[in-house]
């Protein structure tokens, strides 16, 4: 049965073991932001054996490109990115000890593989409720690629901030699976 876990950046192998595909997460603590652009330079970076600007162990990582922020708020509208658009570019950050990353829509096998290997775990996040995401985002800052403007890499300090388990580290994939549970069969 589905279960609510709060849990604290940076992430261990004992706090993602306890999820399971359908559990609430509230997150606290630092997550980082990257979309596309910002995980080629990453990659490529760790191609060339060069140090990252972000250290990955424990980490988490939010796919998003928020809109600027109105007065008064660290932030504004701040929703999921469709995620396989990292697939090609995520297994070499979770080899470097990403826990976990969030956004919207399915994982690749190779993506699903890696987390099960690495003990990492992806958490959708609710496309469509940008406004809603924003008011756990207590803090924002850029870290690195200020060129690439909403796709810079940000430090963001989150409170409750919300999530689903979509992807688990035993392989199980709740995509696939509530897929599977709504198939009308002949």
């Amino acid at each position: 049965m589905p279960k609510t876990v709060k849990l604290t950046t940076p992430l261990t192998d004992e706090d993602v073991s306890k999820l399971n595909i359908g559990d609430t997460v509230l997150l606290s603590g630092i997550i980082y932001t990257g979309r596309d652009a910002a995980h080629k330079r990453l990659v490529d970076l760790i191609e060339q054996g060069k140090e990252l600007p972000i250290e990955l162990k424990g980490q988490v990582m939010y796919y998003v490109g928020p809109a600027p922020a109105p007065p008064g708020k660290p932030i504004g509208s701040a929703g999921p990115t469709t995620s396989y658009r990292m697939d090609s570019l995520t297994t070499q950050l979770l080899e470097r000890g990403l826990k976990a990353s969030i956004g919207k829509g399915p994982r690749g096998q190779n993506v699903i593989d890696s987390m099960e290997k690495n003990k990492a775990v992806y958490l959708a996040a609710v496309g469509g409720a940008a406004a809603l995401i924003a008011k756990s985002i207590k803090k924002a800052e850029i870290i690195a690629y200020e060129d690439l403007g909403a796709e810079a890499i940000r430090k963001l300090e989150v409170e409750d901030f919300p999530c689903i388990v979509a992807n688990d580290i035993y392989g199980n994939d709740l995509y696939k699976e509530g897929v599977a549970k709504y198939e009308i069969r002949n």
